[in-house]
């Protein structure tokens, strides 16, 4: 059965990289390869039991006989509900951050955006829109930043090629401004859950490799650009006050929104609660916010002006299934053992981090890197320092190399391909690019920029540790 499992869960995988070609959704693979695994798992869950939670599943059967039964009540309530604990605060924080920024484009709190950037020339408007993008990945997901972004592009450049250059260089900054904290993407948010970093470590070894990765192809995209770009003037003066809300009203909507979440990591070390928590307190004061701002509308007949498309809600629901799909995948490959065989094979044939971190970068740009990286989260745990003997061993405890360069080449490697990201996706989607239209002209330069992020990281680690 453990054969079975495994090739499932790789057929699945192989259908996740191939999404552009045979355009079945990954969601949809990635839930059904979940459910298929678990299913084969109860069905023969007995030996696995037995072998990888032998003295807890006594203590479960309290010196009754075992039965088939029993062995399956233990596996559903001691071992997947567990494995379902954790995608739920997985699940529940993502929720939480897409209401928050649904409540804040809603309210226009992003038009100062296309305000300044309708100032800038070509180089002024690609630079301040990668740093924007950049800052903002920090703390929400990056496929809601992407989105964002390549609407308040599409409303500013009327040339279509113009477009998909600077979209691949929101593509890159959202992957790279979300891969130094542990709020801005779902790796982070993994290890960070996994108690395999902390968050101000975490930040300060990530943030000048992900500037450098952010920097880079930005400066060649730049050369590949006019120096006059194709505007779209609008038929109407924009003045950058024309919603409905008074500019110290998105303010605050905004300080409470973003702030609230850049303020999730010191609310967890505070309260010990899960983070989760921190942003759906962070969602409360938004909401309240926003009732009592738009009192006078809701209670009348004038209708809310609604700048984000549900398609975005769309999006953003169909990863979060994505992210379900794939960690029940790896849950049960970790029940088999699958995790712990693969583990051996790289310490016995590998043994180097930096190896290891630069073929999972690879891999990301074509299996999406939510996939790849989530597998290379849990192939290890985390190593208490006591115990530790070796250079090499050290890479796995608390806010060791290996968590860093995983997150890092995650994210940067997977804006090798479009393929790669979720972000990559809405750009294809939003602008048509293709994989052969990004891999002559934006992928040799994400390269140099990935490359040059982890040479950073080694000297900042080698000279500071």
């Amino acid at each position: 059965m453990t054969i079975a499992i495994v090739v499932v869960i790789l057929l699945g995988y192989l259908f996740i990289a191939t999404e552009h070609l045979t355009r079945v959704n990954k969601a949809l693979v990635a839930i059904f390869c979940g459910t298929v695994g678990w299913v084969l798992f109860m069905c023969t869950g007995t030996s696995f039991v037995n072998v990888m939670h032998h003295n807890e599943y006594l203590n479960f059967l309290g010196g009754a006989g075992h039965t088939v039964l029993l062995s399956k009540e233990f596996i559903a309530e001691h071992i997947f509900l567990r494995y379902v604990g954790q995608v739920g605060e997985l699940v529940l924080y993502l929720l939480a951050t897409m209401s928050i920024v649904e409540v804040l484009t809603n309210n226009e709190c992003f038009s100062f955006v296309e305000l300044w950037l309708r100032r800038c020339n070509t180089a002024q408007m690609l630079w301040l829109t990668v740093l924007i993008t950049f800052m903002i990945s920090s703390c929400i997901d990056n496929l809601t930043v992407t989105v964002l972004m390549l609407m308040i592009l599409r409303k500013l450049i009327r040339n279509g090629k113009q477009r998909m250059y600077i979209g691949s260089a929101i593509v890159i900054a959202a992957s790279c401004g979300g891969c130094w904290t542990v709020i801005g993407d779902v790796v982070g948010l993994m290890v960070w859950g996994k108690g395999a970093v902390t968050a101000t470590n975490f930040t300060a070894a990530l943030v000048l490799p992900a500037i450098v990765a952010t920097i880079i192809p930005t400066a060649f995209i730049q050369c590949q650009l006019p120096d006059h770009l194709d505007l779209d003037r609008p038929a109407y003066s924009f003045r950058g006050d024309d919603s409905m809300l008074a500019w110290w009203q998105k303010l605050l909507l905004l300080f409470f929104g973003i702030g609230g979440l850049l303020f999730v990591p010191s609310f967890h070390r505070i309260t010990l609660l899960p983070p989760f928590l921190g942003a759906l307190c962070c969602l409360g004061i938004v909401w309240v916010l926003n009732e009592i701002i738009n009192a006078h509308r809701i209670h009348t007949e004038q209708p809310q002006n609604i700048s984000l498309g549900r398609s975005l809600q769309y999006e953003v629901l169909q990863v979060i299934m994505y992210c379900v799909g794939v960690s029940l995948c790896v849950d049960v490959l970790i029940e088999i053992g699958a995790m712990r065989a693969a583990a051996g094979w790289l310490d016995s044939n590998i043994h180097n981090i930096y190896i290891a971190s630069a073929f999972m970068g690879l891999m990301s740009s074509v299996l999406d890197n939510i996939a790849l990286v989530m597998a290379g989260i849990n192939i290890y745990s985390v190593l208490p320092s006591e115990a530790v003997h070796g250079e090499y061993m050290a890479a796995f405890v608390q806010n060791g190399q290996y968590w860093h360069l995983i997150a890092l080449s995650g994210n940067v490697g997977g804006c090798l391909l479009p393929i790669g990201s979720v972000a990559g996706f809405a750009l294809m989607r939003a602008e048509g690019v293709t994989v052969w239209w990004y891999l002559r002209r934006i992928s040799m330069f994400s390269f140099l920029g990935w490359a040059a992020s982890v040479g950073t990281y080694f000297l900042v680690d080698y000279f500071l540790r």
